[in-house]
């Protein structure tokens, strides 16, 4: 069966040839047993073709030469004919797509039309989320934190695994993920790999900013996160009130080792600052301030927002402990610190001797300056925040939520104790009477 077409002359020098031809047709098998044969589609075009298999057999009892389909209404008849019609208006529209674009129609544009050949290869999700990472790498330090980079390592490992899971293939294309496949990697997250409902969140806004590249560079046609809702739950973050601090402080330790780690916390609790932060602190970090005293300025590992915290007695006494230690004397760190693994676990063990139930971590100390140190004082939640480095006033917000419910905590025991004493005031008047 012939199709053709005719266009306008090409304004250049020789006329564009528009004519196609398609046939379908079966070529006998080579096996003299059996009487089926493999249908191929020839396209001939300027009396040039190609023979391309359409993948399918049928047995040449029930092949029509003359009308190129399928005799009888079997099921697999109507399969055969209903594909080849499909063949056929797809060859139609690529010839009529290179007409509208007045490409010349020739075999060679047609078969890389048909075959895909002259459309753009999807951008494949890990091989972008792996060039995302490597760059995240080499900015390390500079205006991301290593422990940035590394989240988002962890993420292309949780999208990897799943990916191989799911969709049993080494790499998935980014124009293909929707929203479907965007909760399935939730439900993942939260199943297979355990997360806490926060931490899976995380890793899928992770995973958002590489589908925004996606996004911005026109590799994907809609945003997969389009009515997704992201909503975390709110964290009660635990922190040492001031009789716990104190019992820390006044602890007596016959270990080095705890009595470092020890320090380094309660340094925190009155400066602030994050265990890498106190690490990377040093001589120069400690300026005169406007007030004449010392102050840190320092900006932070994690956000590079600067801090600038005016130093407390006891934080200064601590530093002024230490100045004569090898480690501080060799170096320039202000505080030989430990490392946060070793910290942590020696904290646990400091925690137990002092009788605190609490779960004690080098960033405990943080949430400690904030509320009982700072807030609880009656110091304004903008000079803490400036203090914190926080970027953001709303995140320093969380911990005033915290002060209002402690006061609230502390409110309650009063009533209790008021209502007790009223009792025995009645009771006292009762008696006399």
């Amino acid at each position: 069966m012939c199709f053709f077409s005719t266009l306008k002359p090409n304004l250049k020098t020789k006329k564009m040839h528009t004519q196609y031809q398609l046939t379908f047709f079966v070529r006998k098998s080579r096996s003299k047993k059996t009487t089926d044969g493999d249908v191929y589609m020839r396209i001939t075009v300027n009396n040039k073709r190609s023979d391309i298999s359409i993948s399918r057999k049928i047995d040449f009892g029930k092949w029509s030469p003359k009308s190129e389909k399928a005799l009888g209404k079997s099921p697999e008849a109507t399969e055969l004919n209903d594909y080849i019609n499909v063949l056929r208006n797809k060859i139609r529209k690529i010839h009529q797509g290179l007409v509208e674009k007045d490409f010349e129609i020739t075999l060679k544009s047609i078969l890389e039309e048909f075959k895909g050949e002259n459309k753009p290869r999807p951008k494949m999700t890990l091989k972008v989320f792996k060039e995302h990472n490597e760059q995240m790498d080499r900015l390390s330090d500079r205006s991301i934190s290593k422990s940035t980079a590394k989240r988002y390592w962890t993420c292309f490992n949780h999208v990897e695994q799943f990916i191989h899971e799911e969709y049993k293939t080494h790499d998935y294309p980014m124009n293909e993920i929707n929203h479907h496949f965007i909760a399935k990697f939730e439900y993942f997250l939260k199943t297979k790999r355990e997360c806490n409902h926060n931490s899976a969140l995380k890793y899928v806004n992770n995973f958002k900013k590489i589908i925004r590249i996606a996004l911005a560079n026109q590799w994907m046609d809609r945003d997969p996160f389009y009515n997704y809702k992201v909503q975390f739950e709110p964290v009660e973050r635990e922190f040492l009130n001031e009789e716990e601090v104190q019992m820390l402080i006044n602890k007596d330790l016959h270990m080095d080792r705890l009595k470092l780690v020890r320090d380094m916390f309660v340094f925190s609790c009155y400066t602030g600052l994050a265990y890498s932060d106190v690490k990377k602190l040093s001589s120069a970090d400690i300026t005169k301030g406007i007030d004449g005293g010392k102050w840190i300025r320092i900006k932070r590992t994690k956000t590079k927002s600067l801090s600038s915290i005016p130093l407390l007695p006891v934080a200064e006494e601590i530093i002024e402990r230490y100045q004569d230690h090898p480690e501080v004397r060799k170096g320039d760190c202000i505080l030989p610190v430990l490392s946060n693994q070793k910290s942590n676990a020696f904290l646990k063990e400091i925690a137990m001797m002092c009788g605190i139930r609490k779960p004690l971590t080098t960033h405990l100390a943080r949430h400690t300056f904030a509320t009982t140190i700072t807030l609880t004082n009656g110091v304004p939640i903008e000079s803490v925040s400036k203090m914190l480095g926080h970027k953001d006033l709303r995140t320093t917000q969380h911990y005033a939520k915290i002060v209002d419910r402690k006061i609230s905590d502390d409110m309650k025991e009063l009533r209790v104790k008021l209502a007790a004493k009223e009792k025995e005031i009645i009771s006292k008047e009762q008696i006399k009477e």
